[in-house]
């Protein structure tokens, strides 16, 4: 559920602000994250992406304080977090559900039971904790299987319980920890699908990370770079989508390298809300009197309108297709140049 205006002018469910974090001393000390600062907004499923080792599981652990910070601060639902004791603590994680890669389900317990477990952590009455047990097993479409064991249960319904455990208590603040990583493609989209009906039903705050970039083109509203233990980009997708140089639009909306051929020129046009929807390709073939060639495109739905980038072939030299280029960025198009000399950079 992206945030609505009204939303936008309330403060972030998730602010992490400065945070480091190394992990043994000496020459073997890792750091892991390195002066990391983002916010969540309300309402947001806001996505952490990066490869293996670049600090996001480090990262989210830390938002719920599963991970000590060594600096920095990391404030949730207004909290605090890195300030409170023990018992305000676990207090305070009541509110934050997590939802893990490899379910961590109790194999003695049935679906219900593993549900249960949270509330009963929380101090639930037997009573209350069937009947919400109950309801959110049945939110997440497994209300047949309560009284199944782990070993009963498929991957992706494993993990739906692993998620519906998560919302037992009723958090403000949902984590996943590369949640979808060991299912197979289809169920990792029927999950995805569910964390996005979480968030539109429950109005749940969502951070997820992830390696995977079609999972934060399918669901998310903003997102983050990690490398290396710092945040080298951050944003909301339909912004990045609409910076030049963006690391994370070229990564949703891969074209590969681009080398031009001599005395042609070619153009990256990444195109996004109703420009996606206008004969552009076709106008510039006309007012320009050029044969365009379309090289590769994708085009995606990104925060419910469609946006991608195409990539075009136009003879002549970068000069020779300067009006051409001019005109496409007048209409509001971000239009990137790849030229010849430059070996497929972009100038």
């Amino acid at each position: 559920m992206p945030p609505s205006s009204h939303q936008e002018a309330l403060p972030p469910v998730i602010t992490v602000s400065h945070v480091s974090k190394t992990f043994g001393s000496g020459d073997a000390a890792v750091t892991a994250l390195d002066d990391v600062s983002l916010q969540v907004a309300p309402g947001e499923i806001f996505g952490v992406v990066g490869q293996s080792g670049a600090g996001k599981s480090t990262l989210i652990r830390t938002v719920n304080l599963l991970e000590r910070p060594d600096t920095g601060s990391v404030i949730v639902d207004g909290q605090e977090l890195t300030t409170l004791s023990d018992s305000a603590l676990r207090r305070a994680r009541q509110h934050i559900g997590m939802v893990f890669q490899h379910f961590n389900l109790l194999e003695s317990r049935t679906a219900q039971g593993n549900v249960e477990l949270a509330l009963e952590l929380a101090g639930t009455d037997s009573r209350d904790r069937k009947r919400r047990a109950s309801e959110i097993l049945d939110l997440v479409g497994l209300g047949a299987k309560a009284g199944s064991f782990p070993s009963q249960l498929s991957g992706g319904q494993k993990q739906r319980v692993g998620i519906a455990r998560a919302l037992a208590a009723e958090p403000r603040v949902l984590l996943s920890d590369e949640a979808t990583s060991a299912l197979d493609p289809e169920t990792t989209r029927s999950i995805l699908e569910l964390f996005k009906t979480i968030n539109e039903q429950l109005g749940l705050t969502v951070m997820l990370i992830t390696h995977e970039m079609d999972v934060v083109k399918g669901i998310c509203d903003s997102a983050a770079l990690l490398e290396h233990g710092r945040v080298v980009e951050t944003g909301g997708l339909v912004e990045l989508i609409s910076t030049p140089g963006s690391r994370l639009a070229a990564d949703l909306f891969p074209l590969g390298d681009a080398t031009p051929a001599p005395g042609t020129t070619v153009i990256d046009i990444t195109f996004s809300g109703g420009s996606a929807d206008r004969p552009v390709i076709a106008q510039l073939a006309r007012d320009h009197s050029l044969d365009v060639s379309i090289l590769g495109a994708v085009i995606e739905s990104i925060g419910g309108s469609q946006a991608g980038r195409t990539r075009l072939e136009l003879p002549g030299t970068p000069a020779q297709n300067a009006a051409a280029v001019d005109d496409l960025r007048d209409q509001g198009l971000l239009v990137e140049v790849h030229s010849a000399d430059a070996a497929g950079g972009v100038s």
